[in-house]
């Protein structure tokens, strides 16, 4: 009777007993052979691996992406699993494309970590992909599993078909993104031979907008703000609360609090947001349409229409200016004790191009306390600036969508949060987030409970960087292949 090794067992010994063709063939014939079925089988065990920053795991995480792409047949020295920092492990891997173009790589990015989910929260483990009623559910389904089955399905897809790109495709999936991002940071400077590109296209930005459940809106991410956190402190000698003092650590903070509170950073427009309000008025009602074409036409000088923009919708005001809000407060050692500090924290999302140095200087003209002492924590990734709209990303993009998704506006977006994109951007390497999946808007469960993405959503988002893999890889002036 012929020896039957199970399809874990033969992706296992590809990598740990380094036999070359046979096994490798072998396991490579465990893989699906239907592209859908290959991205959900891959998308089913990264959700299984519990890749929290409090179980860690990410080795696991690298390593079953390494075996399937060595079982593809991927070069050993194309497949490299990369620590930065002890106990964080990424992969990175080249796909090869045609000698001598003198095209630099397209860097593609995607991050294997989770938040955490407990079972107790959930209505089912979180850690087991689950489908049910059009969805798959699972810790990491859309944030950023789904990212990373997405690239490791079309990798193998590619080299399945024997295509050969006009360049080199670089996928990197990095092991931190959802705390300190010392991965992609890594990779960006002490191993930036491996990740070097022309620009990169992430996984973890951009998507759609179902409004109605129809396809609307499709975002394309070039531009993030900067996180920048500040404390503010004020310090007094205190006393006895039977004998209050004129001066007060705490009236002093809250006084200053209050005018920040009121304070509005100016309007400063980039070409993303200025094309995301001019895009978006499509989008939306009359009169918010005519407000977003204003600001647009007037690069933010219609203080009139920017004012009735940032009442009408708070995104819209993160969008129009850099902000700064009170997040923590701390004050005082007893009850029956005069307060001998005051602190309190304040996070800004600075715009890009604008200096945290500059957003320092305003926050201590608008306290207006010396008194009120300012530190600001260390950030180690300095302001990035907008990734530039090329015609040779966005046609792309814009071509894709408008044949899967016909009648989608495909609309630029500055992130007020943050991702792995932005340290990109940082280290000279133009970013797109391109999620490609769409959502409902107002049901977004990613570090949620029951974290879910749509069957048909994960697929459609799969076969897009599909299609824009060949679009991207094939030589200038040329058609894409089908």
């Amino acid at each position: 009777m012929p020896l039957r090794l199970r399809p874990a067992l033969v992706l296992a010994l590809v990598l740990s007993l380094g036999v070359p063709a046979a096994l490798r063939a072998q396991a490579a014939e465990t893989e699906p052979s239907d592209p859908r079925a290959l991205a959900r089988a891959i998308l089913a065990e990264m959700v299984a691996i519990r890749t929290t920053d409090s179980a860690g795991h990410t080795d696991q995480a690298a390593r079953a992406a390494e075996r399937r792409l060595l079982a593809a047949g991927f070069p050993a020295e194309d497949v490299r699993i990369v620590e930065v920092t002890p106990g964080k492990f990424s992969l990175v891997a080249r796909y090869r494309g045609t000698a001598g173009s003198g095209l630099k790589p397209v860097l593609m990015l995607a991050h294997m970590d989770v938040v955490d989910a407990w079972r107790q929260d959930w209505s089912f483990e979180p850690f087991e992909l689950r489908e049910q009623d059009g969805w798959y559910y699972g810790r990491g389904a859309t944030d950023n599993k789904a990212g990373v089955a997405t690239l490791l399905a079309n990798f193998i897809r590619w080299k399945r078909e024997g295509w050969t790109p006009a360049r080199d495709f670089v996928m990197a999936l990095t092991a931190d993104e959802e705390t300190s991002s010392d991965a992609i940071k890594g990779l960006v400077t002490k191993y930036r031979e491996l990740v070097d590109a022309e620009y990169a296209l992430n996984t973890d930005a951009g998507g759609g907008e179902l409004h109605d459940g129809r396809p609307r809106v499709f975002t394309v991410q070039s531009a993030e703000k900067t996180y920048q956190t500040f404390t503010l402190e004020v310090r007094d000698r205190g006393g006895h609360s039977s004998v209050p003092q004129p001066s007060n650590a705490i009236y002093r903070l809250a006084a200053g609090l209050e005018r920040l509170a009121r304070f509005r950073f100016p309007v400063h427009l980039n070409e993303t947001t200025r094309a995301y309000f001019e895009r978006s008025a499509a989008t939306q009602a009359p009169a918010l349409a005519r407000d977003m074409r204003a600001v647009a036409r007037s690069n933010g000088a219609d203080t009139a229409a920017a004012r009735r923009l940032a009442a009408a919708e708070p995104l819209f005001n993160a969008l129009l200016r850099t902000t700064c809000v009170a997040t923590r407060l701390a004050a005082g050692h007893a009850d029956n004790a005069l307060p001998q500090s005051a602190r309190a924290t304040v996070n800004c999302r600075i715009l890009p191009n604008e200096a945290i140095e500059a957003t320092e200087a305003t926050l201590r003209r608008v306290l207006a306390d010396t008194a009120i002492q300012i530190t600001r924590a260390v950030r180690d990734v300095p302001p990035g600036p907008a990734s530039p709209l090329r015609a040779d990303v966005m046609g792309p993009i814009e071509r894709l969508a408008a044949a899967m998704w016909p009648g989608v506006t495909v609309v630029p977006e500055m992130s007020t949060g943050a991702t792995d994109g932005g340290y990109a951007r940082s280290a000279g390497i133009p970013t797109y987030g391109v999620s490609a999946v769409f959502d409902v808007i107002d049901d977004v469960r990613a570090h949620g409970r029951d974290e879910r993405i749509g069957v048909k959503a994960f697929e459609d988002a799969v076969e897009f960087w599909y299609r824009l893999g060949k679009a991207v890889g094939t030589l200038p002036n040329s058609r894409p292949p089908a």
